[in-house]
């Protein structure tokens, strides 16, 4: 009875990889996703998601690239997800609009330019 559930892991041991895999890199992407559309401005969502779409897919390509096994889940390799990740990247990117990647990234320099002339004007 045990040599048989032994033999039953060992045969489907590659499938609960890939599905953690797949429910780790879900995480990965869904949980920041929520967290942006919750606490960032409207105009900001489309070039945070940007962003973390490219960040995704990098992490994932990086998966693709460390792991030695070919893991799949039915003929989904992890490279498939990098690119739909990259397209998902490149499809924010292109709905957002410059002036909000502007204001992304001009919102962080802002407080540190202020919190650096903040300390030049104290004695």
């Amino acid at each position: 009875m045990i040599l048989s559930r032994a033999s039953w892991t060992n045969r489907n041991a590659s499938w609960r990889q890939a599905f953690c895999t797949c429910a780790v890199l879900s995480i990965l992407v869904a949980a920041p996703a929520f967290l942006m559309i919750l606490l960032l401005d409207s105009q900001l969502v489309l070039p945070a998601l940007s962003i973390l779409f490219f960040s995704d897919a990098m992490i994932t390509a990086l998966l693709a690239w460390a792991k030695s096994g070919n893991a799949t889940l039915e003929n989904v390799t992890l490279w498939d997800v990098a690119g739909a990740l990259t397209m998902l990247g490149c499809a924010a990117a292109i709905l957002g609009e410059p002036d909000q990647v502007a204001l992304l990234f001009e919102q962080p320099v802002r407080l540190h330019s202020d919190a650096a002339l903040g300390d030049s004007a104290s004695p």
